[in-house]
């Protein structure tokens, strides 16, 4: 079982490479890279290209490790037992299954996915160190311990907003995504719009790399970003010509909100255009 990409995302070397180990070591492979960089992406489509199943756990600041493994619903218990509803005696009725139970229960083997796990608490990924070691956990309330049937292919991502702990990175295969280069970015822009006009994905290109070298620019746009002004460019029918006049009244590109996506930023553009004309006189 080897990952080589697919034809809907433009995989590395690298990036197969580190897929790769960490599906032969069985290891979690933790992803890093700039948002929009396709890290949440990676694990959905090495799902479709293994014909496994897939399993998403997308964190949020309030997520804690045991939502994964499991919760019990004592509200509801409480509620059915003053209905007098026959379920309250097996307790089993009240364990709310997390993605981790559901990842170990799998009948094949799955990919699972725990997306941002930075955006957690800090003690978030030294709670899940046993139950991802192991690949079992106990459930307390019905005295069961919850076994994997076929260890899941974890896929870990992160946006560098907490260091993670030692211990948890020790367990992990670490991949770093770098930014696409130019002629990356272009097998990409294919994939998603194989027809498009070599001259118009050139210009677009051009000005896409130049914004991302202005310095200071607070975000710069990533991949999604170019995607979404590309189709947005050809929407409106923009022509090459328009991209490549460098007129300095129009310094700002057009359609920008796609690519600029603060204010600090675009009022920085509109200081350069300022700038530029008074420089040049127009």
């Amino acid at each position: 079982m080897k990952f080589t990409g697919t034809d809907s995302y433009v995989a590395t070397e690298d990036l197969m490479v580190a897929v790769n180990a960490a599906i032969t070591l069985q290891r979690p492979l933790l992803v890093k890279g700039e948002p929009g960089t396709g890290k949440t992406m990676l694990a959905i489509e090495v799902a479709n290209a293994i014909a496994a199943p897939l399993i998403e756990w997308h964190i949020k600041s309030t997520t804690k490790a045991q939502h994964g493994l499991y919760e019990y619903d004592a509200v509801s218990r409480l509620r059915d037992s003053q209905l007098g509803d026959e379920r309250v005696h097996d307790i089993a009725n009240y364990i709310i299954h997390g993605k981790l139970w559901e990842a170990f229960e799998s009948k094949e083997r799955p990919v699972l996915l725990i997306d941002e796990i930075d955006k957690a608490d800090i003690e978030f990924p030294n709670d899940l160190l046993l139950e991802l070691d192991r690949m079992e956990f106990f459930v307390y309330e019905t005295k069961r311990t919850i076994q994997s049937v076929h260890r899941p292919i974890v896929f870990i991502t992160s946006n560098n907003e907490k260091e993670l702990p030692d211990a948890f990175l020790r367990r992990c295969f670490f991949h770093y995504i770098r930014f696409p280069d130019r002629e990356t970015m272009e097998q990409i822009v294919d994939v998603h719009y194989p027809g498009l006009k070599r001259n118009l994905l050139s210009e677009a290109l051009n000005i896409f790399f130049e914004i991302r070298e202005v310095p200071g620019l607070k975000k710069k746009p990533s991949t999604s970003e170019l995607l979404d002004w590309i189709k947005l460019l050809v929407a409106d029918d923009i022509s090459p010509e328009v991209l490549r006049s460098r007129d300095m009244k129009t310094l700002i590109p057009p359609l920008h909100g796609a690519l600029l996506k603060n204010e600090q930023d675009v009022h920085m553009f509109e200081r350069l255009a300022f700038m530029a004309r008074r420089e040049s006189g127009i």
